[in-house]
């Protein structure tokens, strides 16, 4: 703003130092133009041919004599084109009692020369024929005042915060050019002064402003700085745990803060600069690089566990339709094992590849599923025949002597020979009926035990070797049972168990 205002207040007054104008208004400055137009074209209308060579003589008589100080005649200078300078601010209104303290450092002759003291001397500068001496002395008067008010206007300049040390220095440059022979009259001495003091306030400040710069760029560089660590130390802490998504998203970040700052801070110097930026470029190209051979190892990976899920799936498919439910159930719990171990793919191939392995043990689970129904269907049924054959046994008990146990033991070996055709039962009800149906059993041993015992000893003897062996064999088949995980394998065993414990009870 200073510099435009300086600039705009330059236009008011003509380079020259030495003038001739024509008259003016006192009041303001912009109707001078008009009045010198005004008088030039009267002077041309009311002057006669023979008045014109009298002027002309007389003019080139002033133009010899402001020759010596390079002043035009005021015909050459009604004769100028009109200037359109750049539109400046309206020209102030100076006190009667400023313009007079002006004045008082001026004169003009009877020639209409205007002289200026200055110091001891006095210097002339300019001339404003046809007007009174007062009206000429008050124009210079004004001009002095309207260079004294842009030396005020910079000093005032010199105060605001926005000032750059390059305005200072056209400024001080410009006024130094007005203020070193300036055509104006007032006190010049004093204006030179001004300017001087002017001239040291403004160096001061540019040092105030070098210093206030310094300090901004080093907590530019310092802000900078501390962007470029964050990337480093982001850098730095990359590992096989990192987040790579959620760190590229802090990369980001990090570069939108790098260029806001550049847009908003003091400008750094080129060299500091290039480095910051070097080495948040170089942490951001470690990152890419390392997150580039992540997402390589990552895909390797999961080709890999795709690869081995393809397996599982073709393992499964080729034994979906297996009837032998115990083997092929266990050889599906081991894929599935096979399946969770070898990890992921993500989330899309994943699923794809789940639903398809997920299909083939659907085939084979549903199917056994169905032949368990069918076969609880069966084994209800054959409950219920084995229940009509309890019925039966339990009749033949208790028995009174050995002539009735003989009798009952022949009834119940037909009726344990109908209950092994039938087939199993459910499982929940195979210990209630084999338990009834030994109860039986047991009752009619012990008839023909007790009557055994009163007729053989030896054969006693036998028997209880005959026992001993049968309890081994049973203790035999008790550990294969509990070993044993096939379903149909260990209900065989139960019933060769349950045959040989009948055997037992006989022979007790």
């Amino acid at each position: 703003m200073a510099d435009e205002q300086v600039t705009q207040s330059e236009h008011i007054t003509e380079p020259d130092d030495q003038e001739t104008v024509a008259p003016t208004q006192p009041q303001t400055a912009s109707s001078e133009s008009d009045q010198i137009r005004n008088a030039t074209q009267h002077a041309d209308a009311q002057a006669a041919p023979a008045q014109e060579t009298a002027q002309k003589t007389s003019m080139t008589a002033t133009r010899t004599e402001d020759s010596k100080t390079n002043v035009p005649s005021p015909l050459a200078f009604a004769k100028k084109p009109t200037r359109h300078p750049v539109a400046a601010p309206a020209p102030a209104i100076y006190s009667d009692e400023d313009v007079k303290t002006a004045e008082a450092f001026g004169r003009v002759d009877d020639k209409g020369n205007v002289f200026v003291k200055e110091g001891e001397s006095e210097r002339e500068i300019g001339q404003f024929p046809g007007v009174t001496n007062d009206e000429a002395l008050t124009l210079y008067a004004k001009r002095y005042l309207d260079l004294k008010a842009r030396l005020d206007l910079f000093a005032t300049r010199l105060k605001a915060s926005n000032i750059k040390a390059r305005e200072i220095d056209e400024s001080i440059k410009s006024l130094g050019q007005e203020t070193d022979s300036p055509a104006v009259v007032g006190d010049i001495p004093a204006l030179k002064a001004q300017y001087e003091e002017l001239k040291q306030a403004g160096e001061a400040k540019k040092i105030e402003l070098a210093e206030a710069r310094k300090r901004a760029v080093a907590k530019a560089i310092e802000e900078r700085t501390a962007i470029v660590e964050k990337a480093e130390a982001l850098t730095a802490s990359l590992g096989e745990s990192t987040n790579w998504r959620s760190t590229a998203d802090k990369f980001r970040s990090l570069f939108d803060e790098w260029q806001e700052h550049q847009r908003t801070s003091v400008r750094i110097d080129k060299a500091d600069a290039d480095a910051l930026w070097k080495r948040f470029s170089s942490a951001r190209t470690e990152f890419n690089q390392r997150r580039r051979k992540w997402a390589q190892q990552r895909d390797a990976a999961r080709t890999e566990v795709i690869n081995a899920k393809e397996a599982i799936i073709k393992e499964a498919e080729s034994i979906k339709d297996s009837t032998d439910w115990g083997a092929t159930s266990h050889q599906f719990n081991e894929l599935m094992d096979r399946w969770k171990s070898v990890g992921r793919a993500g989330r899309k191939e994943d699923d794809e590849l789940w639903a398809r392995f997920r299909a083939a043990c659907d085939v084979f689970f549903q199917a056994r599923q169905a032949d368990r129904e069918q076969m609880s269907s069966s084994e209800k049924e054959n409950l219920a025949k084995k229940e009509e054959l309890l019925k039966k046994a339990e009749a033949l008990v208790p028995v009174a002597d050995e002539a009735a146990a003989k009798k009952a033991r022949q009834t119940l070996a037909s009726i344990q020979e109908q209950w092994d055709q039938i087939g199993y039962v459910p499982r929940e009800d195979m210990r209630r009926i084999e338990g009834r149906l030994d109860a039986v059993d047991r009752q009619i041993k012990a008839v023909e035990d007790a009557a055994w015992k009163k007729r053989d000893p030896e054969a006693d003897a036998r028997v209880s070797s005959f026992a001993t062996q049968l309890k081994a064999q049973l203790d035999e088949l008790d550990a294969k049972i509990a070993a044993e995980s096939d379903p149909a394998k260990k209900s065989k065993l139960e019933a060769e168990k349950a045959t040989k414990e009948q055997w037992l009870n006989a022979v007790k």
